[in-house]
């Protein structure tokens, strides 16, 4: 008698590419748009693609004027997404995730979670301790090691950014995690709209990852979120 065969796991349903060098914004951003739209008519697989861009900053839908402060430091996309102003650049490992929201549940606040605890299993892969915050998109590091806020609150840095855009309940755009970006290249915004707080990365706290490692991890992780029977966690 023959063993039943095991179900595969989620991630390989999902077709991961890695795009090699630094690839450029808006030839990336149409490649992303053909490719959800080819998802949402049955032609293509979900899709998560691996990337670097070149140094540049996007504006999401909730981008503040005043917060971009430096108008010629690098080039300025207007992009669809949700969120306020954030940095692209190498060292940066971006992830445009393309899948279908409706198929995981429909709910977009649980979706947005559940990248959210991608981020967060991922970098405890290497002993990091991410979190989140209410009324605040992405994941967080507690820096114990720095004093804290005027205000009395402990000082956090954020290390990696969320904004989606969904289409016929597919999402693209996606994650972005810090491993070794230029950190002074933050200082021409306000990242995601949020002064109090600063910015890092997994170098940066002391952990010479390198992005081939954080790709394993990703995957690895990439079940327990996005699998059969998984949570959001939504309280």
């Amino acid at each position: 008698m023959f063993p039943p065969k095991s179900r595969p796991k989620e991630a390989d349903l999902v077709e991961w590419s890695h795009l090699p060098g630094l690839s450029p914004y808006l030839e990336t951003l149409a490649a992303m748009e053909a490719r959800a739209e080819a998802i949402a008519r049955g032609e293509a697989e979900e899709a998560i693609w691996l990337l670097e861009h070149p140094p540049l900053y996007t504006a999401g839908t909730s981008a503040k004027p005043a917060d971009l402060r430096d108008h010629d430091r690098f080039p300025v996309f207007q992009t669809g997404r949700g969120g306020q102003y954030t940095y692209h650049g190498p060292g940066q490992r971006v992830i445009y995730t393309m899948l279908n929201v409706k198929e995981r549940g429909a709910d977009v606040r649980c979706f947005v979670r559940a990248l959210e605890n991608w981020v967060i299993d991922t970098l405890a892969e290497f002993n990091v301790h991410g979190e989140i915050r209410p009324g605040r998109v992405g994941v967080w590091v507690p820096r114990p090691d720095r004093p804290a806020l005027p205000d009395g609150s402990p000082a956090e840095d954020k290390i990696a950014a969320i904004g989606i855009k969904l289409r016929r309940w597919i999402s693209f755009h996606g994650i972005s995690i810090n491993v070794e970006p230029d950190l002074t290249h933050f200082s021409g915004i306000v990242p995601c709209g949020i002064s109090d707080h600063g910015v890092t990365s997994l170098v940066d706290l002391g952990l010479p990852v390198a992005m081939a490692d954080l790709d394993i991890a990703l995957r690895q992780t990439f079940e327990h979120s996005f699998g059969r029977g998984a949570t959001c966690g939504l309280g």
